[in-house]
C-alpha cells in the first residue's frame, strides 16, 4: 500500500501489482489529483523490479464515472492555456499506462465512461462484468473524447468508435466484448474469481518473455513487414533464447518439468 489520496498501489504476492482507483463515493471520478497520482503510480511500478504484471481496477460499485463533475466545472473557467496543460496531463497518462513495460489487465465493474474508457483501452487485455456498462458521453455535455481516441480506436475499431463517440450511445458488457474492448466478460459474481484465473495463468508465463513480447508487439502494430522490422524481430527471438529464462524454459520443456518462475509460492 502506498501514500496516495484518490489512489491505491498494492504490491501483492509473486510479482503481481494492481492499480486502484479509489473515489468509490465519486464512483472514482478523474480530477486533477487523480491524474497526477497516477501518473507518480505508473513511475512507480515501471521503476520496481520483480513486477511482473498490473491489474487496474475501481473501488467500489463502479471503475469509474468519468471525469469529475468539480473538476470539469473548474476547469471551465480556466483560459485555453490551462485547459490546455490538463489535456496535456490526461495525454501522458494515457500514452504512460499504453507504453508500461510490463502487462497490464483492466477488470471492470459497474460504469466505465469517457476517460475512463480510454484507461481500458490502454491496457493490453480488459476483463468486465455482464452488466457493466460503456459510454464515449462527451459530445452530450459539448466535449469530445479527444486525448483518449487513439486508444479507443486501436481497441474497438474506428467505425465503431465513430458510432459512439457521436451518438453517446451506452454499451453493456456482452456488446463490449463484441467490439473487442473485454476479452471476456462475466456474471458479476464471478468477476473477482475470474480475475484470479487470469492472475493465476499469467503467473504460469516467463516474466522477461511477457515484457518482450509486448516490447515485440508495439513494435509490429499493424503487421506491416519491412527490412527494418524484419530485423527487429529476428533481432528479439535471438535476444530471448540466449537468455538465462530462456534457456530455463526451453530445459525445463524438453526435461517435461517446471521453469523456475512457476515453482516460487
Amino acid at each position: 500500500m502506498t501514500d496516495f489520496n484518490t489512489i491505491e498501489l498494492e504490491y501483492g504476492a509473486r510479482g503481481v501489482a494492481t492499480l486502484w482507483l479509489n473515489r468509490p463515493e465519486r464512483n472514482n471520478a478523474f480530477n486533477a489529483e487523480m491524474i497526477r497520482e497516477l501518473l507518480v503510480a505508473l513511475d512507480r511500478i515501471e521503476a520496481a523490479e520483480g513486477l511482473r504484471f498490473l491489474l487496474l481496477r475501481g473501488r467500489g460499485k463502479h471503475f469509474s464515472a468519468g471525469a469529475d463533475l468539480g473538476w470539469m466545472q473548474a476547469s471551465a473557467k480556466l483560459d485555453y492555456q490551462a485547459n490546455l496543460a490538463d489535456a496535456q496531463e490526461l495525454g501522458q497518462l494515457m500514452a504512460s499506462l499504453a507504453q508500461l513495460s510490463l502487462p497490464t489487465l483492466a477488470v471492470v465493474q459497474g460504469a466505465a465512461f469517457g476517460g475512463a474508457l480510454g484507461l481500458i483501452s490502454c491496457c493490453d487485455m480488459a476483463i468486465g462484468a455482464q452488466d457493466s456498462l460503456f459510454s464515449l458521453a462527451e459530445v452530450r455535455i459539448g466535449l469530445l473524447p479527444a486525448v483518449i481516441s487513439p486508444y479507443v480506436v486501436q481497441a474497438i475499431g474506428q467505425r465503431a468508435t465513430r458510432r459512439y463517440a457521436l451518438t453517446a450511445e451506452r454499451f453493456g458488457g456482452e456488446r463490449a466484448q463484441e467490439l473487442g474492448l473485454l476479452a471476456e466478460c462475466y456474471p458479476t459474481a464471478r468477476l473477482d474469481h475470474a480475475a484470479q484465473e487470469w492472475i493465476d495463468n499469467l503467473l504460469l508465463n516467463s516474466p522477461q518473455a511477457m515484457v518482450e513480447t509486448k516490447a515485440l508487439l508495439q513494435q509490429v502494430k499493424h503487421g506491416e513487414l519491412d527490412a527494418q522490422l524484419r530485423r527487429y524481430t529476428e533481432a528479439a527471438i535471438a535476444r530471448v533464447r540466449v537468455s538465462a529464462e530462456g534457456q530455463e524454459g526451453v530445459t525445463a520443456f524438453l526435461n517435461k518439468r517446471k521453469p523456475a518462475w512457476q515453482l516460487h509460492p
